[in-house]
């Protein structure tokens, strides 16, 4: 079993019913003692940024559900131009959270920043200290290596079955099992 850190991918098991992360791929940003934070990468939404914020730069860039935490009230972002956007923080290799906001809407504005480099969450996934530890513990997620495609080179559509893929062996199978059990 890989280990529980920042920059892996959470996998929900395939019978999860919690409509919130079934059959979601989560890309986990924080993970310590004060708890857990990710966003989850396959559940887009049919807004693009620039409609959900008014002062924000014409910019051809969906906005996706992180998670169910304040998902009416953040706004958050994962990008990999951490060399531009300063006070981001680096979630892994290629891989940045959030930055310095007027800054971020300057470089789009003067299109240094293309919808390629960026993805943005509406809410995110949170744990409390140790919740997370005890879900996976239950069989409730799959952990996996992240790969800087699965977000910004990637349709999310079939995200989930495509990590689940890659990690070979049983989770192939799993894979390739259909959710039309659950409806």
């Amino acid at each position: 079993m890989s280990e529980l850190k920042k920059g892996v991918i959470l996998l929900a098991e395939p019978f999860m019913v919690d409509p919130n992360f079934k059959r979601s791929a989560v890309l986990l940003c924080e993970h310590g003692k004060e708890g857990s934070v990710g966003f989850v990468l396959n559940h887009p939404l049919s807004h693009r940024v620039d409609m959900l914020i008014e002062d924000f730069p014409e910019f051809d860039a969906h906005v996706y559900l992180g998670g169910p935490v304040e998902a009416d009230s953040t706004l958050h972002y994962l990008h990999n131009v951490g060399d531009l956007l300063e006070n981001s923080v680096k979630v892994s290799r290629g891989i940045y959270w959030g930055g310095d906001f007027d800054k971020l809407k300057f470089l789009i504005s003067n299109e240094l920043i293309q919808p390629h480099n960026i993805r943005f969450f509406i809410g995110y996934s949170g744990w409390e200290t140790g919740q997370l530890d005890e879900e996976l513990k239950s069989g409730s997620w799959v952990i996996a290596d992240n790969d800087i495609n699965y977000l910004f080179n990637n349709e999310s559509d079939n995200l989930w079955k495509e990590i689940m893929e890659n990690k070979g062996n049983t989770f192939s199978v799993i894979a390739r099992m259909s959710d039309s059990s659950l409806n």
